[in-house]
């Protein structure tokens, strides 16, 4: 991650050799950034990330995620799926970039395909959670949802080991964070709002008050 990047990390949470961060830069178009790479540490200083996916989860289904996880609803639906043997993702998150706006920003894959990123929480077997990134070929389905194209290689993979507490600070710290910032846009709207306003409020006032003076120096008999 470069310096600039390292700056909106709000928390990161390793596993072996993988980690997964969120970070703040995507709070405005109302979406929960999260990055996740993989690493190797026997090559040199600058060289050693080998995987790198991000992943922007919209506010309100995120906010969503973080209910059922106070609620205890992940918790029992994970119970489940470990009883049962259930392989299928307790939250899945479809996205990426369209081959048409990869093209605008001068980076079209050499297949001339979408570029999609996938994210999936499924149960763990040796922790509670593998939290799942994926990028690699996509196509633009009808309604625009990026369909992933990869099957079971992608080209980019990175699974991070997590146990339920863990996964609870990645979430719950970052929706902190997330209510702070929406309160301080909110505060700063009403303070443009009321810039706006203040200075054409006192000059018509200034005038009323300058009427009523010269009305009242005027002798009333």
């Amino acid at each position: 991650m470069n310096e600039d990047r390292n700056q909106h990390q709000i928390i990161r949470k390793d596993a072996r050799n993988c980690f997964v961060e969120s970070l703040n830069d995507a709070f405005k178009i109302g979406k929960i950034h999260l990055a996740f790479a993989t690493y190797d540490l026997s090559r040199p200083t600058g060289q050693r990330q080998t995987n790198n996916i991000h992943i922007y989860i919209a506010v309100d289904e995120f906010l969503e995620l973080c209910r059922k996880l106070e609620g205890g609803e992940l918790r029992y639906l994970l119970k489940n799926k470990k009883t049962t043997g259930d392989k299928t993702p307790l939250y899945q998150c479809l996205g990426g970039t369209s081959a048409e706006k990869l093209a605008k920003y001068g980076r079209s894959r050499a297949d001339g395909k979408s570029l999609s990123r996938t994210a999936q929480l499924l149960a763990g077997s040796k922790s509670d959670f593998l939290f799942v990134a994926d990028s690699g070929p996509g196509e633009t389905d009808q309604k625009g949802l990026i369909v992933p194209k990869f099957g079971s290689k992608p080209e980019n993979h990175v699974a991070v080991s997590m146990t339920y507490e863990v996964f609870s600070e990645l979430l719950l710290m970052t929706r902190m964070h997330y209510t702070a910032w929406l309160s301080a846009w909110y505060a700063d709207q009403y303070h443009q709002v009321n810039q706006r306003t203040a200075q054409p409020q006192e000059n018509s006032q200034y005038q009323e008050n300058e009427g009523e003076a010269e009305y009242a120096s005027d002798p009333m008999f």
